[in-house]
């Protein structure tokens, strides 16, 4: 399995990522961190008891109109028939403007409670198991310093 480290100012998020599920997402995630194209970006959207929301090139000026409308430059399908499609707490998801749209953005679950109409929505491709006490301490603006591939 796929590992990577979300090194934030308020700890770091390790994640295990669902390269059997999603490849696609886990490939073009993987591929993103490895060119440092997260570094210094915002966690732009943070929902209490939902998610918090990174990836949009544009939030490393948290005061442009564009925050959390940017992306890479290209579109991702959605991968949803696999078995870990359920938005449980820690769960990495990508964000999109409707079904096949993603890119760059993707999102944590803080909790079940408010997730269950995301599942096979949005794309999960991965699932923080240490650091779950980060997602909680995240504030919107926060940055994401680097995000590390530790095992491929």
């Amino acid at each position: 399995m796929k590992k990577v480290e979300i090194h934030t100012p308020k700890g770091v998020m390790k994640v295990e990522l669902f390269d059997i599920d999603a490849p696609k997402s886990v490939e073009n995630f993987i591929k993103l961190a490895k060119s440092g194209f997260y570094d210094g970006l915002a966690f732009h959207r943070v929902i209490p008891d939902f998610v918090i929301q990174g990836g949009c090139p544009f939030s490393k000026d948290m005061t442009d109109r564009r925050v959390g409308t940017g992306g890479p430059g290209y579109k991702i399908d959605c991968e949803l028939a696999g078995n870990n499609q359920y938005h449980d707490r820690g769960v990495l998801s990508m964000a999109h403007a409707g079904r096949n749209t993603g890119g760059s953005q993707f999102f944590v679950c803080h909790s079940r409670n408010n997730t269950s109409h995301l599942d096979r929505n949005h794309t999960c491709f991965g699932k923080v198991y240490e650091g779950l006490e980060v997602i909680d301490d995240i504030r919107q603006g926060d940055s994401i310093e680097k995000i590390v591939v530790t095992e491929e």
